[in-house]
């Protein structure tokens, strides 16, 4: 019996060593063989069309969305523009692109404002990035001493523009009075006249979150104003002071007279939260009677004085 068992033992594995024997020939010799050789060259080259493929469709994305920024539309800036002013200024009939381009110039009452008025010729920019900012010249050939530089900060919530001093001009440019009608009640029922001119050593507005901070100090001037409803032909001359504070970003403005007839006078805070002035008008003696149309419409009338109130 033992024997028997032996015998069966030695059989079988007789039996199975063959088969193992026959694997690992035919492995052998498919790895030998040309056809595994093209199987796995199959394979990388699949792995290498994938990942061309990739590549491919990265670049493309890339460089559309670098042509898109490098070509953008001045129309874009426009936008941009008009909703960071509420629809007050506006670059209409833009040309060119964001970087280099031109429109014109106009101001208005707001949204769904029925007034507007425009400069003449057409505003100029060139804009191109540094750190963490745009630098923006601009021309006009009306209205610019030259080239104005102003510097755009973005970033998460808030928007900065600086207006930067400019060299050998003691003011940024000059504007006709004429261009405030656009802006509605009450400029575009005085009809004004004269010069509006800015000047500053560097002033920066910024909008945070909804809330508007200053920094630095602007002087506009209107020389020569006059107004329709009025029948002398110059009112006088004004200047309008803002210095902003550092600390707290909010702004002080003064008002004063610096010659004519009607005198205007009075002081304010531009909050975060908006203007608020309080000042007075009042004829000079012997120009009641011409100007005093003029203080019923720019004031509270209370008695020879006219009550300027905003905010």
């Amino acid at each position: 019996m033992a024997s028997f068992f032996e015998s069966s033992i030695t059989t079988a594995s007789s039996s199975r060593s063959p088969g193992k024997s026959l694997a690992g020939t035919r492995v052998r010799r498919f790895a030998r063989s040309g056809f595994a050789e093209s199987t796995l060259q199959e394979m990388a080259w699949h792995r290498t069309r994938s990942a061309g493929l990739r590549w491919a469709v990265a670049g493309a994305i890339v460089g559309s969305l670098a042509g898109l920024v490098a070509f953008a539309p001045a129309a874009w800036l426009a936008r941009v523009v008009s909703s960071l002013t509420d629809n007050r200024v506006m670059l209409a009939d833009a040309r060119g692109t964001i970087w280099r381009g031109d429109a014109v110039a106009v101001l208005t009452g707001g949204q769904d404002s029925r007034s507007a008025t425009s400069l003449p010729g057409r505003l100029s920019w060139s804009m191109r990035p540094a750190w963490m900012a745009m630098n923006i010249d601009a021309q006009h050939e009306c209205c610019l001493n030259g080239v104005t530089r102003l510097r755009l900060e973005p970033g998460l919530g808030r928007m900065a523009l600086t207006l930067l001093p400019t060299q050998g001009a003691a003011t940024h440019g000059q504007w006709p009075a004429a261009w405030l009608a656009g802006l509605g009640t009450p400029w575009n029922t005085l009809q004004m006249g004269g010069l509006l001119s800015l000047s500053s050593p560097g002033f920066t507005m910024e909008r945070v979150q909804g809330r508007v901070r200053f920094r630095g100090d602007a002087q506009f001037e209107l020389a020569g104003a006059s107004s329709r409803v009025a029948t002398v032909p110059t009112l006088g001359s004004y200047r309008l002071q803002i210095k902003g504070d550092p600390t707290s970003g909010s702004a002080t403005v003064n008002l004063l007279t610096t010659q004519g007839p009607l005198m205007l006078s009075g002081q304010g805070q531009w909050l975060a939260t908006g203007l608020r002035f309080r000042g007075e008008a009042r004829s000079a003696e012997g120009s009641e009677e011409a100007l005093s149309n003029l203080l019923n419409i720019i004031g509270r009338r209370q008695g020879a004085v006219s009550v300027i109130s905003l905010g």
